[in-house]
């Protein structure tokens, strides 16, 4: 499912894969995703949304501290965007079905870095390869919430 606005432009995808089913792995990917980033670390950057809003679990409409819904096709795809005073980003994490109970969960980046600000935020947070661990660590949250869950 893709949304009607214009994408901002790709910055990078990781992926895992997950021995556990697309519906096991959607609720943990949920779960990660209420719980990834502070309120206080949101107001720090001037996100828009720096508090759980809207309708649980996540659905269009939610939002979460740095982001909110604008897509969701479950078990399938979710799709969040936000902005802040140094960007205006996506993250679209889609679960592929790789058949005999595994997944892989792929989390996209996109984003815009505007301005002399946002290009110096784009070389701290990307340079540093800090955003590719934040991603990585997403994802391994969620590999580690779902093979467990799938074990129960």
């Amino acid at each position: 499912m893709t949304h009607p606005t214009v994408a901002p432009p790709f910055v990078d995808e990781h992926s895992v894969v997950i021995d556990a089913s697309r519906t096991t792995v959607w609720p943990a990917l949920l779960r990660m995703v209420e719980r990834a980033a502070p309120g206080r670390f949101a107001r720090f950057l001037g996100c828009l949304d720096t508090e759980a809003s809207g309708p649980r679990p996540l659905a269009l409409g939610s939002a979460v501290p740095g982001f909110h819904v604008v897509a969701v096709d479950e078990p399938g795809e979710l799709v969040l965007a936000g902005r802040h005073r140094y960007s205006d980003y996506e993250l679209v994490f889609r679960v592929d079905d790789l058949g005999t109970g595994r997944s892989r969960v792929r989390a996209e980046t996109r984003a815009v870095f505007p301005g002399i600000s946002g290009r110096l935020y784009r070389t701290m947070l990307v340079g540093t390869r800090a955003h590719v661990l934040a991603t990585r660590r997403m994802l391994a949250k969620v590999k580690r919430d779902a093979e467990s869950s799938a074990m129960h």
